[in-house]
């Protein structure tokens, strides 16, 4: 169907169609989640046959809104947020039809999850030096290098990768993309534990990985297109979700200031205030930019939301720390434990505000996101690049 022809009235009806023939309490929730992705219920805009109907993107919300009513089960979105929200748009984008069809489906119902292979120890801000080699061998690549900071790598099933493949080129031009089956020989997870305790990252190995080359996604030597596309939709998963006034981090001090009264100083005050403001701008902010995605792909504009974001959470949690006192300095458990999913507030203060330290790093660190605000977003002068004509065999590391 054409977009034109798709409204929000008919989508609640083909929603309640599917649920008269598929029972929430009795049907079983892999078969009630792959019945929705077959009848075009999954991800509204996406082509038929894909998950989608080709609705205009804002009306996916109509579609959950009637779900979640229904109380039919999700997909458990947050444990498999990098496929969801990186690898299916950027499949679809880049994707041959063979790899749509074998890969979106199992991603959506949560059958695969998936992880981001990108950064590297040597490449992370600059993820253009990357060095995984990736070498052909008849139909397959051969792939060997290391991986670091991967969230959710010790519970995936596939990976959306970025290896180089031709280190004569300069660097943004001599890398190629892939999807890698994690569970392949050659494939090491090594958890990372991190500042709160927990190993939700990981470092990868790749030793003579073989993929195919029908798993590239993709021309060969365009991996940094590609790329550049999943990382601004990465970040605008990260900081573009919708959120409710006075909602996330500064609902969770919010609820300290109005049960702890004692805790209260005109200073606190005056900062708590000054960042309930900037989160309500940030708030209105992401409704305006899913305005936007309604009608075209992520750009550069999700690198200012992601920005924001991390500032936020890392202020919000800060006050909320100094507001507790000597209770924000308890901790609950500092056992390594490898989750599957980041749980903001469901954990303590002192949890919180550890794990606020790593969004101005993940998804982009704040400083080469002002860089790309600087000059895509605002038209500034590009910052000097030296290196940018070198080949990437001889850049000095």
């Amino acid at each position: 169907m054409s977009e034109s022809t798709v409204d929000a009235e008919d989508l609640r009806r083909r929603v309640a169609d599917f649920l008269a023939g598929h029972d929430p309490g009795s049907t079983d929730r892999l078969e009630f989640l792959r019945a929705r992705f077959d009848a075009g219920l999954a991800w509204v805009n996406f082509p038929e046959g894909l998950g989608g109907l080709g609705a205009p993107r804002e009306l996916q919300s109509v579609v959950e809104a009637e779900f979640a009513a229904a109380g039919a089960p999700d997909n458990n979105p947050r444990r498999n947020g990098i496929g969801l929200g990186m690898a299916a748009p950027t499949i679809l984008a880049f994707g041959t039809e063979e790899q749509k069809k074998r890969f979106l489906r199992p991603l959506w119902t949560g059958e695969e999850v998936w992880c981001q292979l990108f950064s590297e120890p040597g490449a992370g801000s600059d993820l253009a030096a990357l060095g995984t080699r990736a070498v052909p061998d008849g139909d397959e690549w051969v792939v060997n290098g290391q991986k670091v900071w991967t969230s959710t790598a010790h519970t995936a099933d596939w990976a959306i990768l970025v290896t180089r493949t031709d280190p004569d080129v300069p660097k943004h031009r001599g890398m190629t993309y892939f999807l890698c089956d994690m569970t392949q020989p050659g494939v090491e997870v090594r958890p990372l534990r991190q500042i709160t305790g927990e190993a939700e990252f990981n470092e990868v190995f790749l030793s003579d990985v073989r993929i195919p080359d029908a798993h590239r996604l993709g021309e060969v030597g365009e991996g940094w297109k590609v790329a550049t596309f999943t990382l601004n939709n990465e970040r605008v998963a990260i900081g573009g979700n919708a959120m409710p006034r006075e909602g996330g981090m500064l609902g969770k001090v919010l609820a300290t200031w109005r049960e702890h009264p004692e805790l209260r100083t005109p200073e606190l005050r005056e900062r708590l205030v000054r960042l309930w403001a900037e989160q309500e701008a940030f708030r209105l902010a992401g409704v305006r930019l899913r305005q936007q995605l309604a009608v075209g792909s992520p750009g550069p504009e999700g690198s200012g939301m992601k920005l924001a974001f991390a500032r936020l959470s890392q202020a919000l949690s800060g006050l909320e720390l100094e507001l507790l006192g000597e209770q924000g300095l308890r901790y609950d458990d500092w056992t390594l434990r490898r989750p599957e999913t980041v749980e903001f507030l469901g954990r303590e203060a002192g949890y919180r505000y550890l794990r606020a330290k790593g969004n101005s790093i993940e998804g982009g660190t704040s400083e080469i996101l002002r860089n790309v605000i600087s000059e895509r977003v605002l038209g500034l002068p590009a910052e000097p690049r030296v290196d940018k004509d070198i080949a990437w065999k001889d850049l000095p590391r």
